[in-house]
């Protein structure tokens, strides 16, 4: 709340709209009117306790069929997750087997879909390529995990190397390869940053007008990473619009928006870094906050009234 920015400008969504639903940290989804792209799959939520004690967790499946059902998720076409932390792929298994969507990742993530049982022509693993889903269409660029651990290290690094059968630790669910997804549609397109990564000069070419942008750990790696951060993300792209994501402390229950502590990261500052690089780079670029479970259309924003 003490951060001023302005809500992402609400459109009532047309046929030929592309909307976003953002449903926590950075589970989106996109929904164009005929096909759904997912990405990330994170509804089930183990608790700090879970975390810490290294309990064995299942995904919630009273909880994915409400959020399914809530947000209508019935021309799902594909998951594709951003890396495979538990955060992030938890749940892709789960959904792909109450859908007829792929999944789309790393051999990691495949791992996680076909150790819930998702049948094989469901699953693929990522390459250079675009796939077309409908007319949207995606990359899985490689990128990196933001180096948020101990003395730098990146958390849960190192591969799944066989299917993962539920329950399991989450400390099970290792990093796999990291990816930027670029979900390109006609009507917009849309840049994902999942992690407070980066690979410096890898996303040259790649034009996007709206950058869905990890926020977390950036206190801790300093400002001068941060600023490398944004300039990799925001002024290679040339965006028009950035929106943080991956804030919110993702062992609170599904649908609760809570900030991390500041110990753990400080969005507040983050979004006055953010602010500074803005005006320094990219005068241009819009800033606002995202609305948890509201649909907005992912059209370039309408110009500034002031």
């Amino acid at each position: 709340d003490d951060i001023t920015w302005p809500p992402y400008p609400f459109i009532e969504p047309r046929i030929d709209a592309v909307t976003m639903t953002w449903l926590g940290t950075t589970t989106i989804l996109f929904d164009d009117g005929e096909t759904q792209v997912l990405i990330d799959g994170f509804f089930s939520r183990p608790s700090i306790f879970d975390v810490v004690l290294q309990r064995p967790v299942s995904s919630d499946a009273a909880n994915i069929n409400y959020v399914m059902d809530e947000y209508r998720m019935r021309r799902l076409a594909a998951i594709i997750p951003v890396h495979s932390h538990w955060d992030h792929a938890i749940d892709v298994g789960a959904i792909a087997n109450r859908s007829s969507a792929s999944i789309v990742g790393s051999e990691s993530t495949a791992n996680i879909a076909r150790g819930a049982g998702v049948p094989e022509d469901q699953i693929i693993v990522a390459g250079s390529e675009a796939y077309e889903f409908g007319q949207f269409s995606v990359r899985l660029v490689p990128s990196r995990h933001g180096p948020i651990g101990w003395r730098g290290s990146v958390p849960l690094p190192g591969t799944i190397e066989e299917p993962l059968a539920m329950p399991a630790p989450i400390q099970a669910m290792r990093l796999g390869a990291a990816y930027t997804v670029v979900v390109e549609h006609p009507l917009g397109t849309v840049m994902v940053q999942g992690s407070s990564g980066f690979i410096e000069g890898e996303l040259v070419g790649v034009q996007a007008d709206l950058v869905l942008l990890c926020s977390y750990g950036l206190t801790s790696l300093g400002r001068e990473y941060a600023e490398k951060y944004w300039q990799e993300m925001v002024t290679t792209t040339g965006a028009k619009a950035v929106i943080p994501m991956h804030f919110d402390d993702f062992t609170r229950p599904f649908g609760e928006v809570v900030p991390f502590p500041r110990v753990l990261d400080d969005i507040e500052t983050t979004a006055r870094w953010f602010e500074s690089f803005r005006d320094t780079w990219d005068t241009g670029v819009k800033l606002y906050k995202p609305e948890f479970g509201r649909a907005v259309t992912v059209q370039p924003p309408p110009p500034s009234s002031t």
